[in-house]
């Protein structure tokens, strides 16, 4: 299917898609007159990149993420296994910011908030 197509369908800009296959997440073919084709099971593909950018996926997780899935026989239980990383991984960045957001309150309204904390 061609860019047109590919975008009314999933709902992404062409800009969009251009930007997905110019960094590797989607191939399409170009055909001689210069249009790119895509293959049927991009559409579930970017709908795939879509859902997992909404979760908090980076592209380049999907990307790299993608490419294991599509060899892993249960993909399901291979997506709990990376919510579950992803979770330790907000966790991790919560007790950071808890962190940060505390040294801040400490430090505002005292003389000089820069000056290391007591």
């Amino acid at each position: 299917m061609r860019i047109g197509e590919l975008a009314a369908q999933t709902g992404l800009s062409r800009d969009t898609i251009r930007f997905y296959e110019r960094t590797g997440l989607i191939d399409g073919q170009r055909l001689p007159n210069g249009y790119r084709d895509f293959p049927p099971e991009t559409v579930p593909w970017l709908a795939y990149v879509r859902t997992a950018q909404a979760l908090g996926f980076s592209l380049t997780e999907i990307a790299r993420t993608g490419e294991e899935l599509r060899d892993t026989p249960d993909s399901a239980q291979a997506l709990s296994a990376l919510f579950e990383e992803k979770i330790a991984v907000i966790d991790a960045r919560m007790a950071q910011l808890a962190a940060l957001r505390a040294d801040l309150t400490a430090r505002a309204g005292s003389g000089c908030p820069l000056r290391a904390a007591d």
